[in-house]
């Protein structure tokens, strides 16, 4: 869940004004992380990727000199300024404010139950935040992410067959065929000579850890003696949040 909190106290100097302020960032992080230790969740750790689109929309709070706001017109939504800077999640939060000091910001945070809540989520590991100074005050924004392996087609595939191989079953080094199955949603491909797959498995998902739970009741089962292993682009998570699409022929 995405935040927003404004804040008004005393100014800034007139020399810290305009300027992104790495320590106050920084210590923004720390706070973070000292609240989230006595609440008795892990630390987070910081994204570079989260930390540049946290800067971006920063910098257009500043410049629209107005009431902060999470998304302006014709700017991208904030899984898509994350997605698009680098950054590999499953789950992302933000929290924005304006105020005089990154202590007095923490702590408006931690007084703010949803505020809190984002900083404290369990669910989430990585954190970038930005700092800029401007008209004698900060404008930060912290993104919270639960990052997600970033995993090529080759990796995709190679960590997909270690699981199916753990299953007894022999895989076939040939792609050509899961890959085209993986990037139709039903049906199976078309085969002019060989073996017609007898099961089609396809799934997005952003962890690749295990298998899918029919999948391995299917290999289970000792009817299929070989797998082919495809992967494709996956759908409706390009430049968002990250999930990996596949496909697994069971002959």
């Amino acid at each position: 869940m995405a935040m927003m909190l404004l804040l008004r106290g005393a100014e800034l100097s007139t020399a810290q004004s305009d300027q992104y302020l790495q320590a106050e960032s920084q210590e923004l992080v720390a706070l973070a992380n000292q609240a989230r230790a006595q609440a008795g969740v892990p630390s987070v750790k910081w994204d570079p990727a989260l930390a540049q689109a946290a800067l971006k929309h920063t910098r257009r709070m500043v410049s629209e000199g107005g009431a902060i706001q999470h998304d302006y017109p014709g700017e991208l939504i904030l899984s898509e300024r994350a997605g698009l800077s680098g950054a590999h999640f499953n789950l992302i939060e933000e929290n924005i404010a304006v105020g005089p000091t990154s202590g007095e910001i923490h702590d408006a945070w931690m007084h703010s139950k949803l505020h809190r809540e984002n900083m404290l989520n369990p669910e989430v590991n990585r954190i970038g935040i930005a700092v800029i100074a401007r008209r004698g005050v900060l404008y930060a924004t912290a993104d919270f992410t639960r990052a997600v392996e970033a995993y090529s087609p080759s990796q995709v595939e190679g960590q997909v067959e270690t699981l199916v191989a753990r299953n007894g079953v022999k895989v076939i080094a040939d792609h050509s065929l899961a890959r085209e199955a993986c990037t139709v949603n039903r049906g199976f491909p078309r085969v002019e000579n060989g073996s017609q797959p007898s099961f089609v498995m396809r799934w997005q998902d952003s962890d690749l850890s295990h298998l899918p739970e029919n999948l391995v009741q299917q290999l289970a089962s000792k009817r299929f003696h070989e797998a082919a292993v495809g992967t494709c682009p996956a759908s409706g998570e390009a430049g968002t949040f990250t999930a990996y699409r596949v496909a697994v022929l069971l002959y």
